[in-house]
């Protein structure tokens, strides 16, 4: 791609972005040099991000799962990064094909490389929105026509809100969100954490702050407050990894870096 094709669909190839960067970490190809830098820098800090990142890939898998196994056939994945093996319609569309998923980003790699891969499928589509702003989204023509918010929804927000610092009113943003949702529907939220974490955790922090996309890690107690007029389901907050586990856990918890959430709008 050309630096004028760059220029128009808004790629910044001067900082790392936090989709590519994540794309990079779990294994992807839709990254440039200086998220790989910017990654490697991460890591050199803390090791064991790349793992944080599968694992919580692995978590969205499952509550997506989860939520299709319910009965919810309409899925809102608010930040949804890079278009990877086991995206979300692959998972839901695997338990029934008229499942429908808006995927939502501001990344316009992400954008792009996600259109390209649902091209096809009637049932899947990509907004590209500032997630900040909920009428971007929700009155978006794509928005609009795939989901029925009369019926019930989950909306993932996987490693979204920790880019969200309180000054920014994250709890403001969820709620405006629950609003528009019919009871039974459902919130996937993960954030990473301080708990748990060592002097590694706060050397990357400070990488991200020089990044120009700072991270603000939150506790358990900050997450539930997050998401007041949602019941917090069973097994409650807990580390990604020990949200309703396939398999034994092989790994320490707390390892994953991050804490993980599925709550229910009765």
């Amino acid at each position: 791609m050309s630096e004028d094709e760059h220029a128009k669909r808004g790629i910044d190839l001067e900082r790392p972005n936090a989709a590519r960067v994540y794309d990079y970490m779990i294994g992807g190809k839709l990254n440039y040099a200086v998220d790989r830098m910017f990654a490697d820098q991460i890591l050199g800090v803390l090791p064991n991000a790349r793992h944080m990142a599968v694992v919580n890939r692995a978590w969205l898998r499952r509550a997506a799962r989860f939520a299709a196994e319910q009965g919810v056939r309409q899925f809102l994945d608010i930040g949804s990064g890079m278009p990877t093996v086991g995206h979300v319609h692959e998972v839901v569309q695997s338990i029934d094909p008229e499942s429908r998923v808006v995927y939502v980003d501001n990344e316009p790699i992400a954008v792009a490389h996600s259109e390209i891969v649902l091209e096809g499928n009637d049932n899947a589509a990509m907004v590209q929105a500032d997630a900040e702003y909920p009428d971007e989204v929700l009155e978006h023509p794509t928005t609009e026509a795939m989901i029925d918010f009369s019926e019930p929804v989950m909306v993932i927000m996987a490693a979204f809100v920790h880019f969200i610092p309180d000054s920014r009113d994250p709890a403001g943003l969820i709620a405006t969100y629950r609003d528009v949702l019919a009871p039974g529907s459902y919130l996937a939220l993960s954030s990473g954490t301080w708990e748990g974490q060592g002097e590694e955790t706060q050397r990357s922090v400070s990488l991200y702050e020089k990044s120009g996309t700072p991270l603000t890690l939150r506790s358990p107690d900050e997450l539930r407050a997050l998401v007041k007029g949602f019941e917090i389901l069973p097994p409650g907050v807990v580390f990604t990894p020990e949200w309703r586990p396939d398999e034994p856990l092989e790994d320490p918890p707390e390892q994953s870096g991050g804490l993980a959430l599925v709550a229910r709008k009765d």
